[in-house]
């Protein structure tokens, strides 16, 4: 949620901002993707509510993309048109968290069959160390 945060940990955020535009808030994230592949932005709408279920606090986040003439296609770079994420976080009663997630994302052109089997065997596990270094380094932040 704290997105100049996340561009200090994730490496392949080129550019990541949050604009009210017509009294919504508004995120737009540019990714690298790896040469000779375009980079790919997102412009999505989120929402975030700290819910009391049973007396436990779970964490409920929802994006999903969005067109805002704002935010208009830029050259050499894939807009990704459709995009979905819910996420809900709760402590697991100790000193760790449960997350659970449900991602799409439609990223267009053509991914080559080599980039898709290095993501889903090496980028998405090495992106969630990533993630939960981050979440580790957070606390001592503030």
């Amino acid at each position: 949620m704290d997105l100049d945060f996340r561009k200090q940990w994730d490496q392949y955020v080129k550019e990541l901002y949050e604009k009210t535009y017509n009294g919504e808030k508004i995120i737009y994230w540019e990714v690298k993707y790896p040469f000779p592949l375009s980079n790919r932005d997102y412009v999505y709408i989120r929402e975030c509510q700290e819910m009391d279920f049973d007396g436990r606090k779970i964490w409920v986040v929802l994006a999903q993309s969005v067109s805002v003439p704002q935010c208009p296609e830029k050259p050499g770079i894939i807009r990704v048109k459709s995009y979905k994420q819910s996420l809900a976080i709760e402590s697991d009663g100790k000193t760790g968290s449960k997350v659970y997630m449900y991602y799409f994302d439609n990223p267009g052109g053509m991914i080559p069959s080599w980039l898709v089997n290095w993501a889903a065997k090496s980028g998405v596990p090495a992106f969630l160390k990533d993630m939960q270094k981050a979440c580790c380094n957070y606390s001592k932040r503030t």
